[in-house]
């Protein structure tokens, strides 16, 4: 996925090579030099709304990129990651997300799916953005939605400052909103469909405790699509 997100021009490491290093995987990548926008926010060197600025400019710059053939659609995307959830998910969640997906809006844009001040790169020549393995095919709003549950509810549970997550997704809505020429409330309205299929997406990540509460979230969201 790096390697094709980066060949169709959007601000990621190149792919250099694979490599194995003591029976261990590795991928040969552009380094990049400069602070995260997780260690800036964090320091005081760069105000929440700053931050949530850049990660609504980067985030737009990639949604405007064709998305590259490699890059699975939605769909295959989330069957794929059901089927490798390895009994994580109650049964009946999985059906309940196929079948929502296939009744939004298809969508053919380039989502990144777990765009957060850690993983963009401040270089001397821009913000970049890293760790692409879980990009898809899919509306922005998917996007959103995943930035949505990550910063306002994941990521404030774990950090020393809770309202700073809180407020970058703030200002990262609000700009974004913005730049595509929307009003917030509609913003939020095409994001609320993808809050379900994004709950499921980062549930890998996250501890078993937050993983309980975004199952639970996810069950509320697909009752209240019935």
């Amino acid at each position: 996925m790096t390697g094709a997100v980066f060949a169709a021009g959007v601000p990621a490491p190149e792919v250099f090579d694979e490599v194995n290093l003591e029976g261990r995987f590795g991928i040969v990548l552009t380094r990049f030099d400069g602070p995260t926008l997780l260690q800036l926010s964090r320091s005081g060197a760069m105000t929440f709304e700053q931050t949530g600025a850049i990660l609504a400019t980067v985030c737009i710059s990639a949604h405007k990129t064709p998305p590259p053939p490699d890059v699975p659609s939605l769909q295959d995307w989330m069957d794929g990651a059901l089927r490798l959830s390895g009994g994580m998910l109650p049964k009946h969640i999985a059906p309940g997300i196929l079948s929502l997906i296939e009744r939004l809006p298809p969508g053919d844009g380039l989502c990144h799916c777990d765009l957060h001040p850690g993983n963009v790169i401040m270089t001397a020549d821009g913000p970049r953005i890293i760790d692409w393995d879980g990009a898809v095919r899919a509306p922005a709003a998917l996007d959103l939605a995943c930035c949505h549950i990550s910063l306002s509810e994941l990521a404030p549970e774990v950090v020393d400052n809770p309202e700073r997550p809180r407020a970058v997704n703030v200002a990262l809505q609000s700009e974004y909103a913005r730049l595509a020429g929307m009003s917030p409330a509609a913003l939020t309205a095409a994001m609320e469909p993808y809050l379900p299929i994004a709950g499921v997406h980062l549930l890998a990540g996250v501890a078993p405790a937050q993983r309980a509460h975004l199952i639970q979230r996810v069950e509320a969201c697909l009752r209240s699509e019935d």
